[in-house]
Order: C-alpha cells, then sequence, then structure tokens
C-alpha cells in the first residue's frame, strides 16, 4: 500500500476521521473527561505481526530501489493500478473484520463489568513486561525507515529531544487579550515535540533538496529524504471526500487475527484504565466511581468496533498525550476537546490534508518512530516504581519475562514452520500469538507473579491500589461526581431500579453504606444529622445538604 500515495492519504483521511468520531463519543457518552481518542501501538503491533504471514506482490515503482517486504513470483503490479488496490484491501479488509470481532470482547467487559475481577490478578509485574515490549519490538520498523537517511532521523530526534527536555521549561510570548496584558507566555517547546521534530526536519530536508545536497538518483543512499518524491499525490488527491464505513469492501474473518487483536484490546483496557484515574487526577475531577471506567471501556470497544468498520487499520485507546498536555495548559475542558474532535472530523474530510502528511520523507518518521517506541518503552518501566526491586523474586518474574518476550517471537520469525500441531488452524493461531512480544511477556509475567509466593508489597499491588484509589471521597466531592452524569437522558434514570444494577450505569455503584464507609462516617450520621437521603445520594443532585 505504501506506493499507492493517493490510497495512503485516503487512510490518514479515515483514520483523522474516526479518531475525531471516537472522541466526541467518549467525552459525551464515555468517562466524560478531556482524553483525546487515538490509535494505540498496540493494534500496529499485531496488524504488522499478521501480515508478516502474507506474502506482497512485486511492484514495479519502489522511490529507494529495494524491498524490504516478503516477494513473491507472482506477476508484476503497478501502483495505483485495480489489481495492486485490490492485494492490499484484501490486507486491510481482514484486520478491519479482526478489529471488529475483538472489539465485542471490550464491548461484553464494559457492559457486565468484570474488568475489576481481571485487574485483582493483574499487576505491576505483568504491565511493566506488557507495556516495555510494546515499544521494544517495533524498533525495526522504526530502524528500517530511518536507514533511508540516518543523519536526517538523528536530526528528527535531536530537535523532538530539545524541545521535550531541554526547552521544556522555556515560556514563549504568545499574542492574546488577558485582563492584564495583550500577550502570555506559554511553553510551547514541552507543547509540541513532536511537531517541532517533523516540520523542523522537513523544513531542513526541502532545503537540501532545493540545493540538490540530497541524491538525485534512486539507487543512491538518502535519496528517500527527499521532498519532491510522491509530490504528484497533492494533484491526484481529491479535495474533498468524506470517509464511510466498508469503503475498502466487506471486512473479512480470520481466527488468527481476531487473536491476534484480542491481545490488543486487552493491553488497550488495562492503559486505558491507568490513563482515565490519572487525567481525572491531573484535572482536578473527583475520584472514578467504578461504573463509569466500565461505561468508559464499553464505550472504548464501541470506538474500536467504528474503527474496524470505517477501516483505519488500527484500534483506537484514550491518548496518554492528554494528560501531559492538561497539566502544562491547565485546560481540562471537555468543550476543547469535543472542539478538537468536530476539528479533527473535518480535517478528515479534506483529501488534499491527509495527501500533505504522505509527503513526509521517511527518514523522519522513523526518527519519531524510533522516539515515540523509546517512550512506550519507558512507560512500562515506570510501573517499576510499585515494586520492592530488592526482591529477587521480582528481579527473576521481569528478567525473565522480558528475555522471553523477546526471544521466542524472534525465533519464530527465523522458523515459521516450526509449530506443527497437525491442525493448521491451531498452527496459525499459535504462530501468531508466540510471534507477539507483548503476549509472550505478558503470560509469563502474568503466570510467574500469580504463583510464586509474595506478599501483597512485595509485589507491588498495594501500592497500585492506593495510586488508583489517590484522593478522598467526602460529600462534598459526591456533588461534583455530577460531571460523569450523561447530558440529556441522566434524569430518567433517577427513580430506575433496573439502571441501578447495570454495571455501566451512573445509577449503581452510590448507595448510602458506600458514602457512609468511604467518608468513615456511619449510615446514623448520614440520615440524621447532615440530612442526605437515599435518592439525594443515588441522584448525587444539588439538593445534597451540607
Amino acid at each position: 500500500m505504501s506506493e499507492d500515495k493517493v490510497a495512503v492519504s485516503e487512510l490518514l483521511g479515515t483514520t483523522f476521521f474516526v479518531t475525531g468520531l471516537c472522541t466526541l463519543i467518549q467525552t459525551t457518552l464515555g468517562v466524560r473527561l478531556p482524553l483525546v481518542q487515538g490509535c494505540s501501538a498496540s493494534f500496529l503491533t499485531q496488524a504488522i505481526t499478521l501480515m508478516r504471514s502474507r506474502k506482497c506482490p512485486n511492484v514495479d515503482s519502489i522511490p529507494d530501489g529495494n524491498m524490504t517486504s516478503n516477494v513473491t513470483s507472482s506477476p508484476i503490479l503497478h501502483s495505483g493500478s485495480d489489481a495492486y488496490r485490490e492485494t492490499w484491501t484484501l490486507r486491510i479488509r481482514e484486520v478491519q473484520g479482526s478489529i471488529l470481532v475483538a472489539s465485542m470482547f471490550e464491548i461484553m467487559i464494559g457492559c457486565t463489568g468484570t474488568l475489576g475481577f481481571i485487574l485483582r490478578f493483574v499487576g505491576p509485574l505483568t504491565i511493566t513486561p506488557t507495556l516495555t515490549l510494546i515499544g521494544l519490538s517495533l524498533f525495526r520498523s522504526g530502524t528500517n525507515m530511518a536507514s533511508g537517511q540516518w543523519w536526517i532521523a538523528i536530526t528528527t530526534v535531536v530537535l523532538f529531544t530539545l524541545s521535550s527536555q531541554y526547552l521544556r521549561n522555556v515560556e514563549v510570548p504568545v499574542p492574546g487579550l488577558s485582563k492584564l496584558s495583550l500577550s502570555r507566555r506559554l511553553p510551547l517547546f514541552s507543547l509540541f515535540p513532536i511537531l517541532i521534530g517533523i516540520f523542523g526536519t522537513w523544513a531542513i530536508c526541502a532545503i537540501l533538496t532545493a540545493t540538490s545536497l540530497l541524491p538525485e538518483h534512486p539507487e543512491k543512499w538518502g535519496y528517500i529524504a527527499r521532498t519532491d518524491i510522491g509530490i504528484d499525490v497533492l494533484k491526484d488527491a481529491s479535495w474533498f471526500r468524506v470517509p464511510y464505513p466498508g469503503q475498502w469492501g466487506i471486512p473479512t474473518i480470520s481466527a488468527a487475527g481476531v487473536f491476534s487483536m484480542l491481545i490488543a484490546v486487552i493491553v488497550t483496557m488495562i492503559d486505558a484504565v491507568g490513563n482515565v484515574y490519572a487525567c481525572a487526577t491531573i484535572a482536578e475531577a473527583p475520584p472514578l466511581p467504578g461504573n463509569v471506567v466500565n461505561r468508559g471501556i464499553f464505550m472504548q470497544g464501541v470506538c474500536c468496533m467504528l474503527a474496524g468498520l470505517w477501516g483505519t487499520g488500527n484500534g483506537t485507546t484514550t491518548a496518554s498525550d492528554s494528560m501531559s498536555i492538561i497539566g502544562i495548559t491547565k485546560v481540562a475542558s471537555l468543550r476543547v476537546i469535543q472542539t478538537c474532535g468536530v476539528m479533527l472530523m473535518i480535517f478528515g474530510c479534506f483529501g488534499k490534508f491527509g495527501a500533505l502528511f504522505t509527503t513526509i520523507p521517511t527518514p523522519i518518521i522513523g526518527g519519531m518512530l524510533m522516539t515515540i517506541f523509546g517512550i512506550i518503552s519507558g512507560v512500562g518501566l515506570s510501573f517499576l516504581q510499585f515494586i520492592d526491586l530488592n526482591s529477587f523474586r521480582n528481579m527473576f518474574i521481569l528478567g525473565v519475562s522480558l528475555f522471553f518476550g523477546i526471544s521466542m517471537p524472534n525465533w519464530l520469525m527465523e522458523n515459521q514452520e516450526a509449530i506443527k500441531t497437525g491442525s493448521d488452524f491451531l498452527d496459525q493461531v499459535l504462530n501468531i500469538l508466540l510471534s507477539t512480544s507483548m503476549f509472550v511477556g505478558a503470560v509469563v509475567g502474568f503466570v510467574l507473579d500469580n504463583t510464586i509466593p509474595g506478599t501483597d508489597s512485595e509485589r507491588g499491588l498495594t501500592a497500585w491500589k492506593e495510586h488508583k484509589l489517590a484522593g478522598t471521597m467526602d460529600l462534598r466531592t459526591m456533588k461534583r461526581l455530577k460531571i460523569y452524569e450523561l447530558p440529556l437522558i441522566n434524569k430518567y434514570f433517577h427513580n430506575s431500579r433496573i439502571a441501578k444494577h447495570i454495571p455501566f450505569c451512573f445509577m449503581s455503584l452510590w448507595p448510602i453504606d458506600k458514602v457512609a464507609k468511604t467518608c468513615d462516617i456511619s449510615c446514623e450520621s448520614v440520615n440524621s444529622e447532615i440530612m442526605v437521603s437515599k435518592e439525594t445520594v443515588y441522584s448525587i443532585t444539588d439538593s445534597v445538604k451540607l
């Protein structure tokens, strides 16, 4: 697909559109926190693993003169032709169908409220290898792109590092109206490190291209960094194109693909739980009721299903970058995030907008991927703060899970015919699962952590629970829980007995005894001294008397 630049621009436009749509859904009907929904590296890892078993045809137009994918003896296909388009749409339809089926599992988990039960057995020693191996397993993708021109890739990394680390506290005057002055100072470098890295290096590549300092012959090293490669896509792409469900054809389903994407769904669910708790803390929102988290997981499953229907080639999850932006700007407004969602949907409908991004030189993308994947690995390692690193038990589990998560998939890549159970179906499923680094690492870490004896404090469960439940719940805080109520329709659930038993309904979690237990006061004092009625506690309205 990479040789069909118009198709890539259409896929980018679809991704923008669905990301904006999912952001609107999650902020309106989901957890109702200022969280942007975005693509996940977990789904990308699984898609790459799934496609490794699919052979690619020969293509007649390859800018750098070589193919990194497996090539068969099939006839040469012209990029942009109907036959070539059918070749890559077959693959993306398989990814679509796999995400569609796997997202139903996430919807079921959100509806039934079983996520809390699952998380009882998932601790930092399971999360650490899972998230760390997501980044480590993708190093080949970033390296292959960066190798087209290492100096350009390194420049991207340097600009990103300067902006996000060395200059993060530098505030730049920005024009704007306020009560005291006509300008304000913002830390623009820490707000836009990715944009600075990409557009700064892109400008350098444009200068090098204009001055002919980059090779003009496709066979020479560094040619791929030129900015005039594929510039025709800006002319060929349509001005206006609205993405729609099933635009690549009817999604197909394979067992290997479903199991592969199911792993990504589980990982993103765990990641989303951490993100929503972190966002509530940074945004100074009241502590999250469990049913609101269930509702968020339910809506995230719905969003993944929409991504499968539209065909983004990826699922959606909460973007961790949202928390850092909220912390810097001190803006945690739902309206701001919802406006961004609408803008993403509008940009996704402009074909030229997506086409512009396809002209970014590959080494720039490679350098940025190397940085982002490194950050993902760092986020995974950050969970080590909860465990006892002086414990040999913990060091053993961590080392073994990381080692097996790297060695097993790499060995299977070189020995793809090694698994022979006598069943083609089982062979395909096992090959996909055992070729996934985060799956192998997560399983090894999960089994060892739950079978090797150790105290909750040693395993990090005590500190992990305290981190998730940070914040106190008093009656004033309960009054603020209205922010989690669904707009317009929540009033219809106030007197519904059925709603109180639905795991993802707002009315199902806060009876009097829960309030009394959390606030460390007796039920009698709640009923008599503070005069809070049971109906009031359920509805969390302004009638709470303090």
